[in-house]
């Protein structure tokens, strides 16, 4: 993936001549001509480097900076280009945040080499920016996870189901694994059964019940030197929080059916959709528990509060969708933009994956409609209405979440176990979902709420 430049320059020869000069560089060089343009586009997609001129024909560059650091983006390096006239207001555009300045006429090379440090800078140790979203939510949670990966050794990471708590997670460990030799082991332990849940986490010894056939390591032991992502912890039983409690506390475990303690040393990685805080009140998660994982915490917003994410991520799941299925590449026309972006997505980022997944393979066509993005959805749930108030608004998105849990449903023939697996939730959690928004399947007794 090539690095991004910013090129906001009004005079259309110094703006081509820069841009061309920029491609050859090996930059993916994004040319604006106004200030408006510019701050449209900083607000949609990542850059490594803006470069401005301070003159531009709707706003000085002054301004342009100042706007943008009002409305609490993360921007990238700003280096300006201005006139021997206008340094003072160069001077104090370095005041406020902005990287550097040049004067014209321009030296080429010193302009390519403050490019090229600014963006080796931007990119960081591992891989190119952006990895987890546009939005300045996971902007600062990207920007937290250097220090989290050098200092912490618990994290959680808290946010409904779907919004990428195990993409955070690994983005995680690449940071304490630039290399990428060390192990990454995710375990659901909503979706494990309870009389199994302590043989997968500790592993077990030949023997020690009915088909052990053989001595077997737990998720801890496989993570030993990497990390070990624990997600929906509050879902684990009380009974096994004492006992994840006392591993993470000795940095041991023993075997069921051992007695030998095994060492080990990992970064732990909690997740949870649920809200661990009220579980301690309702004597429902343990407070021990809660104070030894709660140390540093990660909060993901759910789509809809980070609607810059959603064009960014469907491009790029389109992207690997249509390369990883041999399919031709599929392109989002303004309306279907539009529509996505309006959408509340209840399922989150899981349910845009599964939006994107189903129109590329059903979607004879290049552009994706959103008859093909939402399947079986009734085409009004795809724009949300322009008079909304907040009452409508939760009402809506109930029908939203409830459209959708039928769609997956059906997706799934009614198996409750396999749709749940498909949602990333527990067998429970779902059965609660369907209690709440009267879900049933057609022909069968309404499951009401209690």
């Amino acid at each position: 993936m090539k690095t991004r430049i910013c090129l906001i320059e009004d005079d259309p020869i110094m703006g081509e001549a820069l841009a061309e000069r920029l491609d050859l560089e090996g930059y993916a060089c994004d040319w604006f001509q106004s200030g408006a343009a510019a701050i449209q586009a900083l607000a949609s997609r990542r850059f490594a480097v803006a470069v401005s001129d301070i003159r531009l024909p709707d706003m000085s560059g002054e301004a342009l900076f100042e706007r943008l650091r009002s409305q609490g983006m993360a921007l990238p390096p700003f280096l300006f280009i201005t006139a021997h006239g206008a340094i003072d207001q160069a001077v104090r555009l370095l005041k406020l945040g902005a990287e550097d300045y040049l004067t014209k006429p321009l030296d080429i090379p010193v302009l390519l080499a403050k490019v090229r440090e600014l963006a080796a800078r931007a990119r960081g140790p591992v891989g190119e920016p952006g990895d987890l979203g546009l939005s300045a939510a996971m902007r600062r949670i990207e920007a937290a996870l250097p220090r989290l990966a050098l200092h912490a050794d618990t994290v959680l990471i808290t946010g409904e189901s779907g919004v990428g708590k195990e993409w955070v997670a690994r983005a995680l460990h690449r940071q304490s694994d630039p290399a990428g030799r060390k192990p990454f082991v995710a375990v659901n332990c909503g979706a494990i059964p309870d009389n199994l849940l302590e043989s997968e986490l500790f592993g077990h010894v030949k023997g020690a019940f009915t088909g052990a056939i053989r001595d077997k390591p737990g998720v801890f032991e496989q993570a030993d030197g990497g990390t070990l992502f624990l997600d929906e912890i509050g879902d684990m039983p009380l009974a096994m929080q004492v006992k994840l409690l006392r591993a993470i506390q000795e940095r041991t475990v023993v075997r069921v059916g051992g007695e030998k303690p095994l060492s080990f040393a990992i970064k732990l990685v909690c997740a949870t959709h649920r809200d661990l805080k009220d579980m301690v009140q309702k004597g429902e998660f343990r407070d021990d528990l809660y104070y030894r994982v709660h140390v540093m915490a990660l909060h993901v917003p759910p789509l809809r509060e980070r609607k810059e994410d959603i064009l960014w991520l469907a491009a790029r799941f389109a992207s690997e969708l249509c390369q990883a299925k041999g399919l031709p590449p599929r392109k989002l026309d303004p309306l279907e933009e539009r529509t996505l972006t309006a959408y509340p997505w209840p399922g989150n980022i899981r349910e845009l994956k599964h939006s994107l997944e189903r129109a590329c393979i059903l979607g004879p066509q290049a552009s994706l409609t959103p008859e093909l993005l939402f399947g079986g959805l009734a085409p009004e749930l795809a724009c949300v209405p322009e008079d909304a108030t907040p009452e409508r608004l939760a009402d809506y998105l109930a029908k939203c979440e409830r459209a959708y849990l039928v769609q997956m449903l059906e997706q799934n023939g009614w198996r409750i176990t396999e749709t749940a697996g498909h949602l990333g939730i527990t067998r429970k959690a779902l059965w609660d979902k369907m209690r709440r928004l009267e879900i049933s399947r057609p022909g069968a007794e309404a499951v009401t709420p209690e």
